[in-house]
């Protein structure tokens, strides 16, 4: 069971890395996030049948680690007072908090992934692709049903 994950994350290291780095800013915090999964990983002992099982559960645990750790380190103001802001600005935030949340409701965790590293990673859908190891028509379906998935919802609310 181990050494089925031990070995992929040996061979996959730098590779575990460079998705990492993708998402995080700092080369230390990819590290961190990286031997954390690995760590967390190992002592959950899971039932492993391959090396390729091991490589996908490393690949999506490090993947998924990193955008918490992006989410949780942006900077948010803790408190904003409206009433300095103009309407314009208002309705902005208001437009941007409502497609948050339709995004994060209407979305599979897969579409919400080459979404957000499509349009704010400025990323290919061949390198998406890669990543998830699936083939990039599968991703750009993938990118297209969450598109109307997002414009249906917004269609709906007015």
């Amino acid at each position: 069971m181990a050494d089925y994950l031990t070995d992929a994350f040996i061979r996959l290291r730098q590779r575990l890395k460079r998705v990492s780095g993708r998402i995080l800013p700092d080369a230390d915090g990819a590290e961190d996030i990286l031997q954390d999964s690995f760590v967390r990983l190992w002592r959950r002992q899971y039932p492993l049948q391959s090396e390729k099982e091991a490589e996908a559960l490393l690949t999506r645990t490090v993947r998924n680690a990193s955008l918490n750790e992006r989410r949780r380190t942006r900077s948010v103001p803790l408190e904003r007072d409206y009433a300095d802001d103009s309407p314009d600005t208002q309705e902005k935030e208001r437009a941007f908090a409502q497609m948050k949340e339709k995004i994060q409701a209407e979305l599979t965790d897969t579409q919400r992934y080459i979404l957000e590293e499509k349009e704010y990673g400025g990323r290919t859908l061949e390198e998406i692709a890669a990543e998830l190891g699936m083939k990039p028509a599968a991703v750009r379906m993938q990118l297209s049903r969450a598109r109307k998935t997002l414009r249906d919802a917004l269609k709906d609310d007015r």
